[in-house]
């Protein structure tokens, strides 16, 4: 302490009583100062001066001018706090100016003189007796440089350089300020414990609280600084603050708005958790309740529209209902949310077109302008963001030329109501253009697409270069030169409007949903008019589509997010057509394998074999290993959580280990030998799966249906299927659906006349095509493999089962294809080059039939066949293999799982479902739950070898995705079996067991030692269905496949 300080209190007490502490310190008791105890620790000490030490003791104890100059600063600066004259005032601060005058920069106690005179001037410039209040509040800054950390003073100081700063803020208004007082508090209040007088004005109403309260009333700041302003501001209010909500609205908004600027996904997320603890922490009744939930609502659909996840959609319009409710007639934000909630119907409709969803927003709207008239502060918005986008929104599905009239005349008035440098301006420009666009589409008045493309160019001059809405002003020209070539043909308008594709749909900071559909669009302009940007089209579909399904964390969200670009499911094959019809047959089998079987690659990537890598570097091999274990992992937990707050922390953790995932990606690929790590494969690459035979990939696009035959070696082959068309394909499918259903209803010896026509049109129309080239260009021989590779409609065409049905003129049969060939299927090129990279380690073979021919009620008739089937298989199984049976009660869901887990080999008779709407619930009945698709997929079971399911429906595609072939076959592949019989409809078990019968027979016929080759399984069946001729039908013949080597 410089000089006597300010009296607080009388100590009376005797030196004898002192003495008596001896050196311990102790605490005397002083009465309350402003409401607080002071807290004081005192201890005696004793010093005897020597007469040669008189003036070493004298300079170190006490300067004498010093003290007296500080204690008469002292006594005038307590006579002004009491008398508010402001003479006190002067002498006291006369007073302390001498004392820093005698205390320079290196005296001891220059700290506190300038501490001692900075006090005064700051309550002198509080009461408005002192004017200075910069030079106070250097003053405090340089006193604070003085007394570091664990200095005792540090937090006094700390505290009064804060009220310094926050008082120059509240006269002056300088942002600076308050933002510095805050970072200082937030050192400040972890040095000040619960209950001390300095913790009492720190946290009261004049000290952080304003400052809580100031920075809440900043302008939205998205710099780095300006956001750690916010969270610094959010760390000053721990759990029970009543300021909290507010900080944390605060810091929402500023990370909602950088979202909006620069369209970073973290940032949305982190705006949503949030508002979500906002509005947890204002419950029903709470004054702001139905603000907080309104904000939440609109990050919602802000993320849906970014990342397309339909449960944001649907619970942000749940939360607008809400927030009406709270809102009811009267209320003086009703019109705001009326204008919200149409809002957000409006996109549903674009995704639904439900009529529902964009007449009750038109007039949700219509009764939000009734409640903003002319005048109102947000007539504008009702009108543009609203109201005129809901009418030209209908107008897009109904054709009703008065509500494109109107929404151009209200996107009109809103556009004249806009100040020029207003934020939202350039989302009234876009909206008026694509309105104008189509009223030219409809009138072809030259003035209106000339309009379009102006107002186009204008909303892009007012957007900085990443700012995401420029994508859709990319979009909104990109419409108004395709309407204008439309109508005038102009070469130029369409190379400007393919140009305006390419900037929407690479644009980086817009988010993949709207970026992908304009990809789509891109590719469909360029097919209808020829263009040669096409592929390049196709590419940018498949790389953005790829990149947003890599952002779902599991199996079923991606194929939901697959599913919901509907109009995609045809762009696979679309853009092999393409690539053939321009004659470069690699590319297409390129295009058709990166396009199809997303779902299988995807999963698989972290499944990826790096024996190579180990051996190369085998420090990053372990790095990608465990980094791809703990995204598997965070993919695993977050598959089964329902709470909103919950998977929103769990998404931002699994996109936070994914980055790090990709990040060893990309190291790996800067070793030599690695640069196509995970990359789609190369022709060269996909070649592999031709190595035992051809590979026949059936392109069934509505551009060119043909196929494309991998050779072992050497350039693909191009096979013209000049009488297949889309429909018609389609129509033959449809028609083998009917013949089959009616064939099951037919006895064992009745002809199926139906099919037989049907397998003929097959025969002549695909396959004999194909055989040609096999025989004269390829010269393969009879009875060599092949794989069929169909896809879209050729998947549900049992194209294996082709056949003439005609006699030749010597009387003997014309051979069909499995007279010619043996045939096998696989979902995808990649799929047999994978199951060929496995084959390389040697098992030692174990056989497990696993049955359930009573699954229980509900879930399916009993199937009387299967104990007999499940010992017949094991009768015929090498005597060497480890055998083992599952059966009855024991055949449950986790038997089953274990089972495949443990053994090579696998018999599975029993019902199998496939669920037409969400394949991955496809699945086998056991005798408790479902063994699913999904359940197949999460083992990885590399050493297993050879799978025979013997139920229903276990190799039928996936409707919504038909180029994603989803079936419970695929996915036994996908786990690890090389080699598997599965079946394209529902199998009759009583004539299965002939062909399960024969297929083992010849499947172990000649194995010397007990030697078990999955490789001839589809040998086996082609052997089994010919040996079993008269005794099972024709249908129950063909329902067996072999997928894979």
């Amino acid at each position: 302490m410089l000089g006597s300080g300010e009296i607080i209190g009388e100590l009376q007490m005797s030196w004898d009583e002192l003495l008596d502490h001896g050196d311990k310190p102790f605490d005397p008791s002083f009465p309350p100062v402003r409401g607080v105890h002071p807290s004081l620790t005192l201890k005696v000490a004793v010093v005897h001066a020597c007469d040669n030490q008189t003036d070493a003791l004298s300079d170190s104890l006490v300067d004498c001018k010093i003290t007296r100059d500080t204690d008469a600063g002292h006594t005038q600066f307590a006579k002004y706090v009491t008398s508010e004259n402001v003479s006190h005032l002067n002498a006291a601060v006369e007073h302390f100016q001498l004392v820093l005058d005698q205390c320079p920069v290196s005296h001891p106690d220059h700290a506190a003189a300038l501490a001692n005179l900075a006090y005064p001037c700051l309550q002198g410039y509080i009461r408005k007796d002192i004017q200075d209040i910069d030079t106070t509040t250097s003053l405090f800054r340089d006193a604070l440089v003085l007394r570091p950390q664990r200095h005792p003073d540090h937090p006094l100081t700390l505290y009064y350089l804060t009220e310094a700063l926050t008082w120059r803020h509240n006269k002056k208004s300088t942002a600076a300020d308050i933002r510095e007082a805050a970072q200082l508090y937030r050192g400040l209040l972890p040095l000040c414990p619960e209950g001390t007088y300095l913790r009492s004005i720190a946290t009261g109403p004049n000290g952080v609280d304003y400052v809580i309260s100031v920075c809440n009333n900043l302008p939205i700041d998205t710099s780095d600084e300006g956001i750690h302003l916010r969270r610094v501001v959010f760390e000053l209010c721990p759990l029970g603050h009543q300021l909290r909500p507010s900080a944390l609205h605060w810091l929402a908004q500023a990370v909602e708005v950088r979202f909006q600027q620069c369209g970073s996904i973290d940032d949305i997320y982190e705006a949503i958790q949030l508002r979500r603890e906002v509005v947890f922490l204002c419950p029903e009744g709470h004054a702001d309740r139905d603000s907080y939930l309104n904000n939440l609502a609109l990050s919602l659909e802000s993320r849906f529209i970014h990342q397309g996840k339909l449960n944001d959609l649907e619970e942000a319009i749940s939360l607008h209902e809400e927030v009406l409710r709270l809102r009811p007639v009267g209320h003086k934000y009703r019109y705001f949310s009326l204008g919200n909630l149409g809002g957000t119907l409006i996109i549903r409709f674009n995704k639904r077109d439900d009529i529902d969803d964009i007449t009750r927003a038109i007039s949700l709207c219509r009764e939000a302008l009734a409640l903003c008239p002319p005048g109102h502060l947000r007539h504008d918005t009702i009108l543009n963001n609203n109201l005129a986008l809901a009418l030209n929104t209908r107008y897009t599905k109904l054709h009703v030329s008065e509500d494109l009239n109107e929404a151009i005349d209200r996107y009109r008035e809103s556009l004249r109501l806009k100040q020029h440098d207003d934020p939202e301006r350039h989302v009234t420009l876009r909206n008026l253009s694509s309105a104008l666009c189509s009223r030219f589409i409809q009138t072809q008045e030259n003035e209106d697409v000339e309009e379009a493309i102006t107002l186009c160019q204008e909303s892009l001059a007012d957007l900085s270069l990443l700012h995401p809405d420029r994508h859709h002003s990319y979009c909104r020209l990109r419409e108004a030169y395709m309407s204008r070539y439309c109508v005038q043909c102009e070469p130029a308008d369409l190379a400007l409007a393919v140009e305006n594709f390419r900037l929407a749909s690479r644009h980086p900071t817009q988010g993949f949903p709207e970026r992908i559909m304009e990809a789509i669009v891109w590719a469909r302009h360029a097919e209808v008019y020829q263009h040669e940007s096409a592929l390049e089209a196709y590419m940018t579909f498949f790389e953005l589509l790829d990149a947003h399904l890599a952002t779902r964390s599991s199996t079923i969200p991606r194929r939901e997010a697959a599913a919901a670009f509907h109009c995609a499911r045809s762009l696979p094959v679309d853009a092999a057509s393409c690539a053939t019809r321009r004659n470069n047959l690699r590319h297409a089998v390129e295009l058709v394998e990166q396009g199809r079987g997303q779902q299988w690659s995807l999963a698989s990537r972290l499944k990826t074999p790096v024996e190579d890598l180990e051996s190369a570097n085998p420090t990053l091999a372990h790095k990608y290993l465990e980094l791809s274990k703990h995204v598997s992992n965070a993919a695993h937990s977050s598959a089964t959580i329902t709470d909103g707050a919950a998977a929103d922390r769990a998404a931002t953790e699994y996109r936070r280990l994914t980055r790090q995932w990709e990040a060893a990606v990309a190291e790996i690929r800067d070793l030599r030998s690695f640069s196509r790590f995970l990359l789609p494969l190369s022709y060269e690459d996909l070649q592999a799966a031709a190595r035992q035979g051809p590979v026949i990939i059936l392109i069934a696009s509505q551009y060119l249906c043909s196929a494309i035959i991998v050779p072992t070696s050497g350039d693909p082959r191009h096979v013209p299927l000049p009488s297949v068309a889309l429909a018609e394909l389609t129509n033959l499918k449809d028609r083998f659906a009917r013949a089959i259903r009616h064939a099951s209803t037919m006895g064992p010896k009745v002809p199926r006349n139906d099919l037989i026509v049907l397998l003929r049109t097959v025969w002549d129309e695909i396959m004999l095509p194909i055989v040609n080239v096999l025989q004269h260009d390829l010269k393969l021989t009879f009875y060599s493999r092949i794989w069929l590779c169909p896809t879209a409609a050729f998947t549900s065409i049992p194209l294996h089962a082709a056949h003439p049905f005609r006699t030749n003129p010597d009387r003997s049969k014309e051979p069909c294809l499995e007279d010619l060939y043996i045939c096998s299927y696989t979902p995808t090129l990649s799929a047999l080059v994978r199951s060929r990279q496995l084959m390389k380690k040697p098992v030692t073979p174990s056989f497990v039939t696993i049955g359930q021919g009573q699954p229980g009620t509900g879930k399916g008739k009993a199937l009387l066949a299967v104990d007999s089937e499940l010992e017949l298989v094991h009768k015929l199984v090498p005597a060497t293999a480890n055998r083992t049976t599952i059966s009855g009660d024991a055949a449950t869901r986790t038997n089953a799982l274990e089972a495949l887990e443990q053994n090579t080999w696998v018999h599975l008779a029993c019902h199998g479902k496939q669920d037409r709407t969400q394949p991955y619930n496809s699945h086998f009945v056991m005798k408790d739950e479902h063994l699913t698709l999904l359940d197949i997929m999460d083992r990885d079971i590399p050493h297993a070898e050879f799978a025979f399911l013997s139920a229903c429906h276990t190799a039928v595609g996936d409707e919504e995705t038909p180029d994603e072939v989803i079936h419970l076959a695929a996915g036994l592949q996908f786990s690890g079996f090389k080699s598997v019989v599965g079946t394209l409809w529902e199998v009759d078990d009583a004539v299965a067991k002939y062909v399960v019968e024969a297929f083992y027979k010849y499947m172990f016929k000649d194995s010397e030692d007990g030697v078990m080759d999955c490789t001839k399984a589809a040998w086996a069946l082609n052997c089994a269905t010919h040996a079993v001729k008269t005794k099972v039908p024709l249908e129950q013949r063909m329902v067996f496949i072999h997928i894979g080597v």
